[in-house]
């Protein structure tokens, strides 16, 4: 288990007529409960320009912290109709460089 900060990077594929409804809910469930969970530290949404995949890529302070809000139940109910029309799969990354402009 990563001690430190940890990256997630979420995707979730779908036929193109349920991306708006992905977004929608990955929203409303980030808005509403997500973000108030202790140890997150943001995240961004990503819609993907074929309409078949949207993507989130969330920062966390630990993989601790990650997993108490997935061990909430309250975010089930969205994750669950995200998965009726999508298919998710989870990538959990350490940062290891972070590179800018020059």
């Amino acid at each position: 288990m990563a001690d430190g900060p940890i990256v997630l990077i979420n995707r979730f594929d779908m036929a193109p007529e349920h991306q708006a409804r992905v977004l929608a809910l990955l929203t409303e469930v980030t808005e509403q409960i997500v973000r108030h969970a202790s140890g997150f530290l943001g995240s961004t949404l990503h819609r993907g320009l074929d309409g078949q995949s949207v993507t989130m890529v969330a920062r966390w302070e630990s993989q601790a912290a990650y997993e108490a809000m997935r061990a909430d139940p309250r975010p089930l109910p969205w994750f669950q109709q995200a998965l009726e029309v999508s298919t998710f799969t989870l990538g959990m990354y350490e940062a290891v460089e972070e590179f800018r402009p020059a």
